[in-house]
């Protein structure tokens, strides 16, 4: 969702955006998970609850999370980590799925020995994280549930349009330059970009049947000019019911930082991460 999340200004955001935060993990690394080499890094408090970070579709660590991490690893240890295709992870010689990439993570959390943890998706990160916790749900703790949908009424008809017309040069430059950042091989960036594209074309809807299973403590987070529509987030607090909602006065990825943004006050996002951590600690119930 992430991939294409505005037909006009792309050119103009990516000017003001670069990709230049200044992220030192503790540790990083690949793991031979599923096929593929997924590349992690550690970063925080070796001590603090686990806080899994899973961004946005045709982005990296960076690109969601560069203005995050720095606040959030204060008190918690963070597992930051790019799915299939995207940034330094390898691909494999199948369609880009969230119940794929969901089972990367899980995968992923074996190899560190890392029996629960919080989870943090961002845009297509978060459906890859509400897979998880619908099929893994002794492995999740909380849920941040953060600009993202769960049908495709969820958001606007013109949205899905704009995913099945668009092509490689209507792709956010500033994610094309986060990219590139991490792995030169503009050949890869192209094999990325198509893969996230038909994984959005095909979208298919999780059943409300499987939302109102989860017994995962969820926040869900949005802008009230998010790609989603409003009344859906409202819908999933009726629907999952250990819920709550927070709705925010931005955009896609405004409220934190992410590398399209044109939000560029770093107010903004300590104030979301505070409101994020309040959760996270069981202060939102």
């Amino acid at each position: 969702m992430n991939l294409n999340q505005s037909k006009h200004n792309d050119l103009k955001k990516s000017e003001q955006n670069t990709v230049n935060s200044i992220l030192n993990p503790k540790q990083k690394g690949f793991a031979a998970i599923n096929g593929i080499n997924i590349y992690y890094e550690l970063y925080g408090n070796e001590t603090g609850i686990p806080l899994v970070l899973l961004h946005g579709g045709g982005s990296t660590i960076e690109s969601s999370f560069g203005k995050v991490i720095p606040i959030l690893s204060k008190n918690h240890r963070i597992i930051a980590m790019e799915e299939q295709s995207h940034g330094r992870t390898s691909d494999r010689n199948a369609p880009l799925r969230f119940a794929t990439s969901a089972e990367d993570v899980v995968g992923l959390l074996n190899f560190l020995k890392i029996e629960k943890a919080d989870l943090f998706g961002f845009s297509n990160g978060a459906s890859i994280a509400i897979h998880i916790a619908i099929k893994h749900p002794s492995r999740v703790r909380s849920l941040v549930f953060a600009s993202s949908i769960t049908k495709r009424s969820g958001a606007q008809q013109e949205l899905w349009e704009f995913i099945k017309n668009s092509d490689f040069s209507q792709m956010s430059q500033a994610l094309k330059d986060a990219f590139l950042k991490v792995n030169s091989d503009q050949t890869k960036l192209l094999n990325m970009h198509d893969k996230a594209k038909e994984r959005m074309v095909n979208f298919t809807d999780i059943k409300d049947e499987d939302l109102k299973s989860l017994q995962t403590n969820t926040l869900i987070l949005t802008g009230d000019r998010d790609v989603g529509k409003l009344e859906h987030s409202i819908e999933l607090t009726k629907l999952i019911p250990k819920s709550r909602l927070i709705v925010l006065p931005y955009g896609h990825g405004d409220y934190m930082g992410e590398a399209s943004s044109t939000k560029k006050e770093t107010n903004v996002t300590e104030h979301t991460i505070g409101l994020i951590e309040e959760f996270l600690a069981g202060n939102i119930e």
